[in-house]
């Protein structure tokens, strides 16, 4: 069943509202239309927009909150023992009198923080605005889709989400607080944490964090599936996998770097459990001692079974993240500069390679556990290799911006500062591919500005130019341009003033996880760039506290633009790609006519045409193939 037919099986009509349900086959109600309510059309909605609005509101305020309890975290670092003035005195009444007793903040609680800071902005903000909101709101437009493939399906995937969201805030006020295990939840110390009297068998944080995220990756697992299929099964006609945008190609990898990697972390959780409440010892080696006494288990588990099971998923999770953003990043950058994206199929197949190799290289998270010479000297290897297809795909990106003509609007503006802080987070990571270097720097704050350059202004600059960029679509209405910036400059500066000390810390050797920020460390007291690495604490602190701030300007932006931001037109970026041929907002089933694609999609700048976009709806003219054959290579890449 090829596309077009598709669309006609979905009953889609050039009339119908939005909200309706399309007459079904031999109803005999050709003219009946019934108008859903507001719980259907807009809570459980199965319509692919609602559910990828949904999934982004949610995730911004998952991140948003992430972010908050890592705002509360750099106090106790730059402040240790001191009191946090104001909020101190409350915190105890939401999250316990043991949390914050006189505004001062405990070790455990400081644990459970560093624990949920990682898991809320990693499975419960990044991933579900990235790949689930962007996916779910720009896929099934961008391939000419009246809808996901599975509807249903897709709905049961948000509430899974939402499930597994409200377990993981539940963790925070049941006795004894949230998980304490890190968001990589190690064991032994994971199966023997929040045990005892004092907690509840089941009701403990780590157990919750444990079934928390057993409905976090089912959602996942249900989104790849709808994905994989919806991008096969569902392209409009014309739409050839070479004529696909970049973003689909990227979502469409994720899609399957999710599939296959999280099936082996939701069984290890389940096996976790298992040690937790059912005194199994998958994970338990024997010989364990807890406060001076031997645990009693049946023992022969392997705690480095586990880390194996977390990181098949854990590296694969790193691009799962990224890849998204690469493609936001493209359709921005090609629609800014106005010329095609340079070299289109080499970054389609670099891709391709990084889903591939990401699973392969998994063991670099794990040099300490002592491998062999030769299965490091694999991992090892292959963790270089896969740099190459990142750097090209990087590469990329700064040709297709040479000799173009740049508009710099706000969601350019993100895109472009995401290219130099991905290379800064891609570089550092070199080093750590080898593990005569990984056994110095690992677990300091090397790491954490590694990880974070690639993710924080890599991964959600990405997010946040794909918000600005897609906004009209899903309102109709443009974010105010002159906040847009007010809210880009202070972040760049911010993230730049808290992550780039972090490298100088970590060589320092200050351990990331310290609770009193490192002040009784010897080397950290050590002195470069003017401060020892403990001061050093203060300015990121403020840094971090004031990009909180910068927030703020984002945030009423995006709501009181839902209703006050300018009118647009259907195309107000004049891109060349099909979500731009539906109306903003898109009505049900997308499409007022079903879309039909001719050519690529970043055809910009063509010779002897009016305008500097040619959208993917346009037929090819045969004088447009004479002009093609004779014109420069750069103009038709």
């Amino acid at each position: 069943m090829d596309a077009s037919a598709s669309l006609e099986t979905h009953g889609q009509d050039r009339h119908q509202h939005e909200g309706e349900h399309p007459p079904s086959p031999g109803s005999g109600a050709a003219g009946e239309h019934h108008e859903l309510g507001w719980w259907r059309k807009y809570i459980f909605s199965t319509d692919h927009k609602v559910i990828g609005i949904q999934y982004g509101l949610c995730g911004l305020v998952f991140l948003f909150f992430g972010f908050s309890l890592m705002m509360l975290m750099r106090w106790q670092l730059a402040y240790p023992g001191q009191a946090l003035p104001v909020l101190g005195k409350w915190l105890p009444y939401v999250f316990g009198p043991n949390t914050m007793p006189d505004g001062k903040m405990t070790s455990e609680f400081y644990n459970s923080l560093g624990a949920m800071h990682g898991t809320i902005m990693i499975f419960m903000g990044v991933v579900p605005v990235a790949f689930a909101a962007f996916g779910n709101f720009v896929v099934p437009l961008q391939i000419g889709a009246p809808d996901m493939t599975f509807p249903k399906v897709n709905a049961a995937s948000f509430w899974a989400f939402g499930v597994g969201g409200i377990i993981m805030l539940v963790s925070f006020f049941v006795p004894g607080g949230a998980a304490k295990s890190g968001w990589t939840s190690y064991t032994p110390l994971a199966a023997i944490a929040d045990k005892g009297d004092a907690y509840h068998p089941f009701f403990n944080g780590t157990t919750l964090w444990l079934v928390g995220f057993i409905f976090l990756i089912s959602s996942s697992l249900l989104g790849a599936i709808n994905f994989i299929t919806t991008i096969i099964q569902l392209r409009a006609k014309g739409l050839t996998w070479m004529r696909l945008p970049f973003f689909v190609w990227t979502q469409f990898v994720t899609a399957f770097l999710l599939l296959l990697a999280f099936p082996p972390l939701e069984a290890a959780i389940v096996m976790q459990i298992m040690d937790r409440v059912a005194a199994t010892s998958f994970f338990l080696p024997t010989g364990l001692v807890v406060n001076g006494a031997a645990l009693h288990i049946s023992g022969g588990g392997s705690p480095i079974l586990w880390q194996h099971l977390f990181w098949f998923l854990g590296h694969p999770e790193v691009y799962v993240l990224i890849l998204p953003a690469f493609g936001i990043v493209a359709e921005i950058l090609a629609n800014n500069s106005r010329k095609p994206l340079w070299g289109y199929k080499s970054i389609v197949f670099s891709v391709l390679v990084i889903g591939f190799l990401s699973f392969v290289v998994w063991a670099h998270h794990m040099w300490l556990t002592g491998m062999g010479s030769t299965v490091s000297a694999f991992f090892q290897t292959t963790t270089l290799l896969i740099s190459i297809p990142s750097v090209i795909i990087l590469s990329a990106f700064f040709i297709s911006l040479w000799g173009g003509s740049i508009r710099f609007n706000v969601p350019m503006l993100f895109a472009t500062a995401f290219l130099p802080m991905f290379g800064i987070g891609g570089l550092t990571g070199i080093p750590l591919a080898f593990n005569s270097a990984d056994l110095y720097l690992h677990d300091t704050y090397y790491i954490i500005a590694h990880f974070h350059y690639i993710v924080a202004p890599g991964t959600i600059f990405g997010l946040f130019a794909g918000i600005y960029y897609w906004y009209p679509k899903a309102t109709g209405r443009i974010m105010n341009e002159f906040w847009g910036k007010v809210h880009f400059w202070p972040s760049l500066i911010c993230m730049n003033v808290i992550f780039l000390p972090m490298f100088l810390q970590g060589m320092l050797g200050m351990h990331r996880r310290w609770y009193d920020g490192g002040q009784g460390w010897t080397l950290s007291g050590e002195h470069i760039w003017g401060l020892s690495g403990f001061q050093w604490n203060s300015p990121i602190s403020w840094a971090a506290w004031i990009m909180g701030l910068a927030q703020i300007p984002f945030i009423i932006n995006f709501f009181w633009s839902i209703k006050h931001g300018k009118k647009v037109n259907d195309n107000p970026w004049e891109a060349t790609t099909l979500e731009w041929t539906a109306p903003s907002p898109p009505p049900h089933g997308n499409f007022i006519v079903t879309p039909v694609a001719y050519r690529g999609p970043y055809e910009y700048s063509l010779p002897g045409r009016e305008r500097d976009f040619t959208m993917q709806n346009e037929p090819v003219e045969a004088t447009e193939r004479t002009r093609r054959k004779t014109a420069e290579p750069v103009l038709v890449g």
